[in-house]
């Protein structure tokens, strides 16, 4: 594929960064607040449980979707239009939520609208990957994307808090907020971002119809899977033809002069380190929000604010290990980060699922047991994470910064629906297993116990989980068991995590030794000396 060279990067380029952080936050934030106000939204509307559960999965099955021809869109028409279009498109879709009327019309209103919202991300994502890297020199662009992924991956955190407090007003204003954070982000991007020169190339409009259905129906799939069981005929079809389509996206993509995503990337094994680690990286981080937000609040019986303090902590880690592991980076290029990251990440998750088990806890105490893991586990995540994303850019070919970084996120958004899936099969597995035998000690029936299950998997009121007939010592005793099978349960889900990270330490070996994330336009000049 012919490109441009970058542009030269821009003295003051802060305002432009400051800029797409608030409008890439508004998608972060996105992930989680909506599932949090889920229960709220679904009683306003009158609409069932399957119906707000498909407005939470359509948003991150479109984002998935629509990724890969975001990123290409971006590099032919530019970074800087691509990524004004998707903010704008952010806010209205935004609004379009909030509008949702009650009656017949509100789930189709709401999944729509959410569909729309998705693709606006996938729109506005890679974009502003594209500005950030043409805003600063290779040397200095780690610790600008540090701070970016830092900064947005903590907003994630933001929306079980923010979701808590706004839905007691009115749930449509977790999408309200969203309004004045695009109105200010377009601002300041339109008038900071330079505009990158567009590429005289057509978009392979089959590859991305292929693609899209294939990402798509795999995403769907794996979100399914723990309400419908893998074995589910509807799952297994879902994720089989969504592999087949995956596989004629990549022969289509060999036959087209002007792919949309160009294969020779992954020929270079630095690139596929970084991407592969982005993958378990997200199979562990993306899924441990929802864990932390149902422990905090069913094992630890805290309210949504003091279960953002949980996440705070996670971050805390994060942020601090974002910066020293992009300034590692810069001096010694990926492959001890990978390795240094994934090791601590993997201590990090394992001290946690055995602190996990120990409750009650002081909800008062900042410091308690499971402190200090959630606080490893998020310096391991945050430490690798940016990064591999960086140095995924910086192996683009050509200028095609929004293609790797679409490629990059379609992994991270993977990794995540990957995650949620097996860790959620695993974790209602134990959750049955506990339940069931501590309910029988306790003298009450089976049903009790898949009610309760149900309950906390959400797919009933959990006001209904416990039996208002027992008398109240009874009523005492089965909520505590209830809060410690799910304690002792999602222990395996940061387990896995654990094991997600391993996996990060180990790939990284398979990293070019002596590398410092080379591009392919420094192909004709020696790779710079690393130490590892």
């Amino acid at each position: 594929m012919t490109a441009p060279s970058a542009p030269a990067p821009v003295k003051g380029s802060t305002p432009v960064l400051i800029g797409l952080i608030i409008a890439v936050s508004m998608t972060t934030i996105d992930q989680t607040i909506v599932a949090l106000s889920a229960p709220t939204i679904a009683q306003d509307l009158g609409i069932s449980h399957d119906a707000i559960q498909w407005a939470v999965n359509a948003y991150l099955i479109a984002t998935a979707a629509f990724f890969l021809l975001g990123g290409r869109l971006a590099d032919v028409f530019g970074h800087r239009r691509l990524a004004l279009i998707g903010i704008a498109g952010f806010g209205a879709t935004s609004l379009l939520c909030s509008l949702a009327p009650s009656g017949d019309m509100a789930a189709s209103w709401l999944v729509g609208a959410r569909i729309l919202q998705g693709i606006a991300g996938a729109l506005m994502f890679p974009a502003a990957i594209g500005i950030v890297v043409g805003s600063f020199s290779r040397e200095g662009r780690a610790k600008a994307m540090a701070t970016f992924f830092a900064i947005t991956g903590a907003m994630t955190a933001i929306g079980p808090i923010a979701g808590g407090y706004l839905s007691q007003w009115t749930w449509r204003s977790i999408f309200w907020v969203n309004i004045p954070l695009a109105l200010v982000s377009f601002a300041i991007v339109a008038i900071t971002a330079r505009r990158s020169a567009r590429l005289p190339e057509r978009i392979d409009l089959p590859g991305a119809a292929t693609i899209a259905a294939g990402l798509g129906l795999i995403v769907f799939g794996l979100q399914q899977a723990g309400s419908w069981g893998w074995g589910s005929p509807a799952v297994l079809a879902s994720l089989s033809v969504g592999v087949l389509l995956v596989g004629v996206f990549v022969l289509i993509e060999r036959r087209v002069p002007q792919p949309l995503v160009t294969l020779q990337v992954f020929a270079e094994r630095g690139f596929t380190v970084s991407v592969v680690s982005l993958l378990f990286a997200s199979f562990a981080f993306l899924s441990t929000f929802y864990f932390l937000s149902v422990y905090g609040q069913l094992s630890l019986q805290l309210s949504a604010g003091e279960t953002g303090l949980l996440f705070l902590k996670f971050f805390i880690g994060f942020v601090v290990a974002a910066q020293i592991g992009a300034r590692r980076f810069d001096r010694r290029g990926a492959r001890s980060v990978l390795l240094i990251g994934g090791l601590i990440g993997a201590v990090g998750f394992g001290w946690l699922a055995y602190a996990a088990r120990t409750i009650p806890v002081d909800v008062h105490s900042f410091i308690n047991p499971q402190t200090w893991p959630i606080v490893l586990a998020g310096a391991g995540v945050g430490f690798m994470l940016s990064a591999a994303s960086t140095d995924a850019v910086n192996r683009a070919i050509g200028a095609s910064y929004g293609e790797v970084t679409a490629i990059s996120q379609t992994m991270r958004n993977f990794g995540g629906a990957l995650g949620m899936a097996v860790l959620s099969t695993v974790v209602t597995h134990q959750l049955v297993d506990s339940i069931t035998d501590s309910f029988a000690k306790l003298g009450a029936p089976a049903s009790a116990a898949q009610t309760a299950v149900d309950a906390i998997n959400g797919t009933t009121d959990r006001a209904d989980a416990l039996s208002s007939n027992a008398p109240q010592s009874l009523q005492d005793a089965l909520m505590h068991a209830v809060q410690q099978s799910y304690a002792d349960a999602v222990s395996w889900a940061f387990a896995g995590a654990a094991a997600a990270m391993v996996v990060v330490a180990i790939v990284s070996l398979a990293y070019p030794k002596g590398q410092v994330s080379a591009t392919f336009r420094d192909a004709d000049e020696s790779p710079a000396p690393a130490s590892v």
